[in-house]
């Protein structure tokens, strides 16, 4: 579908690709599109839902200026995703075994490998980068306990919320391993340090924000520079903590199924990230916060909820969106909202067909706190095409 709705009372247009928006993420949107630097104007994804002040499935093109919290705290959030060789008949009828080797090999929520499990051709690539940012803001290691070995530690595993590892089977009964994760609490520091150091290095021009948490670095500034270089770092970060944890994913299924290899389609994406790209004449920077680039022929995943249908498309390029679409079906529903409103017998009547947890634990993340996933990709076949359609039969949670 072409773009559902334009607002136009801001200094730039927001072009939103979903006649679905709530009041709150509408003022997000106005709020953002009342800023100087944006170039062109602002592309709304369909799974757009209200954050923390940007709006997630939002894509936000700047000129010499970035928002730290339109990046947001879990800096190169994203997805993974491999075909294996495997067919479902090749699965064991009960798929419990394959869930509690996952959860054996990566830890969930709060916890960390014990030891370095992360290759250290990966830990070597990543020090000097970090070594470099805290010489210089030796506050962000404050903001975690035992930094030096909990960003190592760390590496390899899945984190909460919405983060989760799947085996999913696609139309042809193909086995895909997909997981979705951020780059930790290194990340979370990093990102929480900037944006207040936004806030305080704007000083007395913040009362001029229409919302604090847009403050922002300009170029050639004193701290924009070092927060680009964080960024990138963090992004570096969150894509090799999914390569670790895709590698130890593998091994550990290697023990339990019959030997497999894996495909040509190998897919890691960010879709919490910045990067400088060239739109409609102008290199700027392009946050996307909540949404995933999908250039021309480049392919993607798009995550449903737990219990849903997930997609691997393929990009077709559209300028409109900043080469983009959305990076999943967007909540519709708060977590708190979610736990008041669901018990854990709608949490297994919802899941059906899937091994997970189906505990109090995570009924925040009931397929029903999510939008219509179908719906979601109707309004953007303008962006995408779908290559893959994948089922999940067995889902970790944190």
């Amino acid at each position: 579908m072409p773009i559902q709705k334009t607002i136009s009372k801001g200094k730039v247009p927001v072009k939103i690709y979903t006649d679905e928006v709530e009041a709150s993420a509408m003022q997000q949107l106005y709020n953002i599109a009342q800023l100087p630097f944006i170039h062109s104007h602002i592309a709304a994804m369909p799974d757009v839902h209200m954050g923390k002040g940007a709006t997630v499935g939002s894509v936000i093109p700047t000129k010499n200026a970035i928002i730290p919290a339109a990046v947001g705290v879990d800096i190169g959030c994203g997805m993974n995703a491999i075909r294996l060789s495997i067919k479902a008949s090749d699965l064991p009828d009960n798929l419990r075994g394959l869930r509690l080797a996952i959860e054996e090999a990566i830890p969930v929520g709060f916890n960390m490998h014990k030891t370095d499990k992360a290759r250290q051709s990966t830990i070597r690539a990543l020090s000097g980068g970090l070594d470099r940012i805290i010489d210089k803001h030796k506050k962000i290691y404050s903001m975690q306990k035992r930094p030096y070995q909990t960003w190592i530690r760390q590496i390899g595993t899945l984190g909460g919320g919405n983060h989760f590892i799947e085996l999913c089977l696609d139309e042809n009964n193909d086995v895909w391993v997909m997981l979705h994760s951020g780059s930790r609490g290194i990340g979370n520091a990093i990102g929480q340090y900037f944006i207040n150091l936004a806030k305080k290095d704007m000083g007395q021009h913040l009362v001029n924000l229409p919302d604090k948490d847009l403050a922002y670095f300009t170029e050639g500034t004193r701290y924009f520079d070092d927060y680009v270089n964080a960024v990138e770092w963090a992004q570096d970060y969150a894509m090799a903590n999914r390569r670790e944890m895709m590698h130890l994913i593998l091994k550990a299924l290697c023990k339990k199924l019959p030997k497999f290899g894996i495909t040509k389609e190998a897919i890691n994406c960010h879709h919490n990230y910045v990067s400088q790209e060239l739109h409609f004449g102008e290199k700027v920077f392009v946050t996307r916060k909540g949404a995933i680039r999908a250039g021309l022929d480049e392919l993607g995943i798009i995550p449903g909820s737990m219990g849903a249908k997930s997609f691997i498309v393929r990009g077709k390029g559209n300028p409109q969106s900043f080469c983009s679409c959305s990076h999943g079906a967007g909540r519709k529903m708060s977590r708190t909202a979610a736990k008041k409103a669901f018990g854990e017998q709608d949490l297994v009547h919802q899941t059906e067909g899937v091994e997970c947890r189906k505990d109090k634990g995570v009924i925040d993340e009931i397929p029903s706190a999510y939008k219509d996933i179908d719906k979601v990709m109707e309004h953007q076949s303008d962006l995408i095409e779908v290559v893959h359609t994948l089922k999940q039969v067995v889902c970790v949670k944190g």
